[in-house]
């Protein structure tokens, strides 16, 4: 080979070889995002309209990002039948004790980021398994037995805001 194609190969070469970086670093940055767009609105999957009402028993709080999650197995299950307002009282729950596919199933609530949740107070011991609480928040769309939770009362009586992706302020 002459020292001009050898010139032209090597050019060719190099050429080659910054776009397979410059292709690296493109499917790298997207694959950076993915994750982010994944991030889902709350009425995506949760209906305000349908709020719910749970106290059970904790098996575990799932503390990472993008939400913590609680699960437990609850004892009680409350959905509202009356509209919210300043007047709602107890009577405005229909409550019963879970059943059929329900009965003993893992409950899970969305709640906020850990990072909003520290904000709030919460740590990552604020719950442990075997800790009776009470939910408040709303139902999937889905109809499954995850649910967005607005707030949590631990048997002591404190509350403590969930962080909800419903909610803007506690």
């Amino acid at each position: 080979m002459n020292q001009r194609a050898q010139a032209s190969s090597s050019r060719r070469s190099r050429g080659a070889k910054k776009l397979a970086v410059v292709t690296s670093i493109a499917v790298s940055a997207v694959a950076a995002v993915l994750p982010l767009s994944a991030h889902h609105s709350f009425s995506a999957e949760f209906d305000a309209s349908k709020e719910i009402r749970a106290t059970g028993v904790v098996t575990k709080l799932d503390w990472q990002n993008p939400h913590a999650w609680i699960h437990m197995t609850a004892s009680e299950i409350c959905e509202r039948t009356a509209a919210r307002g300043p007047d709602a009282v107890e009577q405005e729950w229909a409550c019963r004790s879970p059943s059929g596919d329900e009965k003993g199933a893992d409950w899970a609530f969305e709640l906020g980021s850990p990072n909003g949740l520290m904000r709030q107070g919460w740590t990552r011991t604020s719950l442990k398994q075997g800790d009776v609480i009470t939910v408040l928040g709303s139902r999937a769309r889905d109809g499954s037995t995850n649910s967005n939770a607005r707030s949590v009362t631990t048997a002591d009586g404190k509350r403590m805001f969930a962080g909800s992706s419903q909610d803007t302020t506690p």
